[in-house]
């Protein structure tokens, strides 16, 4: 292993890390509370999206204003990942 490889999968580490959370969040809560979300993509998978393609923190970020845009009084509709 090199100290190149290394220090990549240390760099990665944070984006793994939410994509994870997000995922185990979709295999357990996520059928316990139901279809719930308004939007398509739903919110984990846009914010899952949104981490691949922007990193941990202005992915984070993105998928983060995503949920908090997810509620009641939210029209919902088709809202990709910019």
């Amino acid at each position: 292993m090199t100290a190149r490889t290394v220090l990549r999968a240390i760099r990665l580490l944070p984006r793994r890390t939410l994509i994870v959370l997000a995922r185990a969040y979709q295999e357990t809560l996520s059928p316990i509370l139901g279809r719930q979300c308004r939007f398509v993509p739903t919110c984990s998978r846009y914010f899952i999206e949104a981490v691949e393609k922007y990193g941990a923190v202005r992915g984070g970020a993105l998928g983060v204003w995503r949920i908090l845009r997810c509620h009641p009084f939210s029209r919902g509709g088709y809202d990709p990942v910019p």
